[in-house]
C-alpha cells in the first residue's frame, strides 16, 4: 500500500508482486482463450516458458487489471507493469482512491492468475469482478497537501549530513525548523521522537509539529518503495548522487532502477519551485528529463559541461571558483558566498563528500528563499561534531604516549563513503602517521558489494579489522560477513584480519595499538552512544575547526615534501 507518491504514480498506488508461472506454463490455446476472456483481441502468447510468453503475460496482466475494473463498474484504471530479474515474477501498480476496495483488486487479480492452468478463467473473472464491485470502499490516502515550505533530500550518501546543514541555516535565519531523518523528528535542533523517520511516517510527523515554519525531510529509498512519500509536493529538492547501495532489494537491481527511484523525488517538486541536482552524477542530472521544476545544479567543477548547459536554460549552479563556494546564474557575475576554508563541514576542502553536501544545502537554502548572509552564516557555524552531526566524520583527538592519536566515527556503509572515510581519514594523518580502520558490513548488502568494502578498506589501510554489528546482521552470520570481508582484503594481499564482537571492541583494539599521529577510522552503525562514551572515559575530545585545519595542514604539507623529494 503506496500511500503518496511513489515510483509508479504521482499519488497513493497499489504494488503487486505477482507470481505468473502458471501462466508463463499452460499450452498457447490456454493463454489465447485467457486472453480472448479479458478481451485482448490477436494475442501471440508464445511458447511457455519463453522469453515471447513473459512478454504476453506483462500484457496480459495490464488489461486483466483493466478488465476486472470495467467489469466491476469501476471508471478507467491507469495501469503500470515491469518485469523483475525473475523471469516468472511482475510487478503490477494501479492508483487507489479507496484502501479496501482497491486490496479487493489485488487479491482478485491474483485468485484469476492462479486459475488460468485450469482454464476455468470466465467463471474466475466473473466472480472476482462481482466482488470487487461489492466491496466496501475503505479509507482514502492519507497523503498530506503541505502548507509550509518543504525542503525533501534523497539519494545514496550525504542525505543526513545534507538535510542537517539545511534546517542549521534555516534555523540561522530564525526560522523554526522540522526535520525528519533516519535518526528521528526534530524540531529546531531537538529530538522529539527518536526512530527511522526517512518514510512517508516522517514527514507527517514534521509537519503536524506546532510551530514549524520550514520542514526538512530526509526521503530513503526504502520509504519510497515500500510506503509512497508521504507528502503531495515539495518546494525544493535535493538529490545528493546514486551510488550502488540495497541493491538486490524491493526489486531494485541496478544504479538505473536506484536513480528511477531516487528521480520520485524531483518529479513532485512544485513547477515554480527547485530540483537540486548533482551535476558532476550523470544519472542524477539525467533526473533534469522528469521535472517540472527550475533546475539547480551543483559542482565542484566550474567548468562542468551540467552547470553550461543548465544556465543555457536558465537554471542556476553552485560551484567552487578560487576556493569560494560561488553562485552562478545566467548573464550575471559569479557571487562568491564564502571560502572552503571557512567552512568547517569541508575539512578546509578535503572532504570531497562534504564539499558537494556543502554545495547542495547553500542551493537549498536560497532556493527555499534564505537569504544569503544567513546562508553564509550557516555554513560557517555548522560543525562536524556530534552535536551538529552526529555520527557522520566526527572526529576526536585521543591522548597517546607522548602526543596524540586521531579517531573517526563515520557511519559509512557502501562504497563510496568508504572511499571517502578513507580518503579524509589520508588527509588527517600527521607525518609518519598510519590509518587504522575499523571495517564492518550490514547483513543486506550484496556478497559483491562486502567483498569490495573488505578490498577498498585494506589497500587504504595500514592495519584492517572487523567491528561486528549483531543488530543489523539481517539474516546473515557474523561468520558470513567476516568470510567476504576478508575475501575482499585478500584480493590486495591482506590476510590478517582480525574481528571483534562489537565496535566498541574493534576501536578499543585499534586505539590499543595506535601511535601518535596515527588516524583510527570506525564504521560505525550499530554502536553510535557506546562508542562516543567509551572515547569519553578514555579522554577524547572533539577537534574543533581550528584543530581540524592544523591537522589537515600538517598533512599537506607532508604531501608535498613528499612530492617533493620525489621530483
Amino acid at each position: 500500500m503506496l500511500e503518496g507518491p511513489n515510483l509508479y504514480f504521482p499519488r497513493a498506488a497499489i504494488k503487486l508482486t505477482l507470481d505468473i508461472s502458471g501462466l508463463a506454463a499452460v499450452p498457447e490455446d490456454t493463454a489465447r482463450r485467457f486472453a480472448a476472456r479479458i478481451g485482448l483481441r490477436n494475442a501471440r502468447p508464445g511458447a511457455p516458458d519463453s522469453g515471447f510468453r513473459q512478454r504476453f503475460a506483462l500484457r496480459a496482466v495490464g488489461r486483466l487489471v483493466r478488465a476486472i475494473t470495467a467489469e466491476s463498474g469501476a471508471t478507467r484504471l491507469a495501469v503500470r507493469v515491469r518485469p523483475t530479474s525473475d523471469p516468472h515474477r511482475i510487478v503490477v501498480a494501479y492508483p487507489w482512491v479507496h484502501r479496501n476496495r482497491a486490496q479487493v483488486m489485488g487479491t482478485a487479480i491474483a485468485e484469476v492468475l492462479d486459475a488460468i492452468p485450469g482454464g476455468d478463467t470466465d467463471r474466475v473473472v466473473d466472480e472476482v469482478a462481482a466482488r470487487v464491485a461489492a466491496a466496501e470502499p475503505g479509507a482514502k490516502p492519507h497523503t498530506l497537501t503541505p502548507r509550509i515550505p518543504v525542503v525533501a533530500v534523497t539519494g545514496t550518501n550525504g542525505k543526513t549530513t545534507t538535510s542537517r546543514m539545511i534546517a542549521h541555516i534555516a534555523r540561522a535565519d530564525g526560522r523554526h525548523v522540522g526535520w525528519s531523518s533516519t535518526d528521528g523528528i526534530y524540531v529546531d535542533g531537538e529530538l522529539v521522537e527518536a526512530g527511522d523517520y526517512s518514510g512517508p511516517s516522517g514527514a507527517g510527523r514534521v509537519l503536524a509539529q506546532p510551530g514549524v515554519q520550514l520542514a526538512v525531510t530526509e526521503t530513503a529509498r526504502g520509504g519510497i518503495l515500500l510506503k509512497g512519500i508521504g507528502v503531495a509536493r515539495n518546494d525544493v529538492s535535493v538529490v545528493t548522487n546514486v551510488t550502488a547501495d540495497h541493491l538486490g532489494l524491493h526489486g531494485i537491481d541496478t544504479l538505473e532502477q536506484l536513480a528511477e527511484v531516487k528521480s520520485v523525488v524531483p518529479k513532485i517538486t512544485r513547477r515554480s519551485g527547485w530540483a537540486v541536482l548533482n551535476g558532476d552524477d550523470p544519472r542524477v542530472l539525467a533526473m533534469r528529463a522528469v521535472i517540472k521544476a527550475q533546475p539547480w545544479v551543483f559542482s565542484r567543477d566550474p567548468d562542468a559541461p551540467a552547470i553550461r548547459v543548465v544556465l543555457d536554460d536558465g537554471g542556476r549552479a553552485t560551484t567552487v571558483i578560487d576556493g569560494w563556494i560561488s553562485v552562478l546564474a545566467p548573464n550575471a557575475d559569479p557571487d562568491p558566498l564564502v571560502e572552503l576554508v571557512d567552512v568547517p563541514m569541508t575539512l578546509s576542502g578535503l572532504s570531497r563528500f562534504n564539499v558537494e553536501n556543502a554545495l547542495a544545502a547553500a542551493s537549498a537554502a536560497l532556493a527555499v528563499g534564505i537569504p544569503r548572509d544567513r546562508v553564509v552564516e550557516g555554513l560557517r557555524t555548522f560543525e562536524p561534531g556530534p552535536e551538529h552531526n552526529w555520527g557522520r566524520l566526527n572526529i576526536f583527538s585521543v591522548p597517546r604516549t607522548g602526543g596524540a592519536a586521531t579517531v573517526i566515527i563515520d557511519n559509512a556503509h557502501n562504497e563510496a563513503s568508504l572511499e571517502s572515510l578513507t580518503e579524509v581519514a589520508a588527509g588527517l594523518r600527521a607525518p609518519g602517521g598510519r590509518l587504522l580502520l575499523g571495517l564492518g558490513a550490514v547483513g543486506d548488502r550484496t556478497e559483491e558489494l562486502t567483498e569490495a568494502l573488505g578490498e577498498i578498506g585494506a589497500r587504504a589501510a595500514d592495519v584492517v579489522a572487523i567491528g561486528h554489528k549483531k543488530k543489523y546482521l539481517r539474516g546473515r552470520t557474523e561468520e558470513e560477513l567476516e568470510e567476504l570481508l576478508r575475501a575482499g582484503a585478500a584480493r590486495v594481499g591482506v590476510t590478517d584480519v582480525p574481528a571483534y564482537p562489537t565496535e566498541v571492541d574493534c576501536l578499543a583494539a585499534l586505539v590499543g595499538q595506535s601511535l601518535p599521529g596515527d588516524v583510527i577510522a570506525l564504521m560505525t552503525h550499530a554502536e553510535h552512544h557506546a562508542v562516543f562514551a567509551w572515547l569519553e572515559e578514555h579522554g577524547a575530545t572533539v577537534d574543533s575547526p581550528d584543530v581540524l585545519r592544523e591537522k589537515v595542514r600538517a598533512a599537506r604539507a607532508q604531501d608535498s615534501g613528499a612530492a617533493s623529494a620525489g621530483t
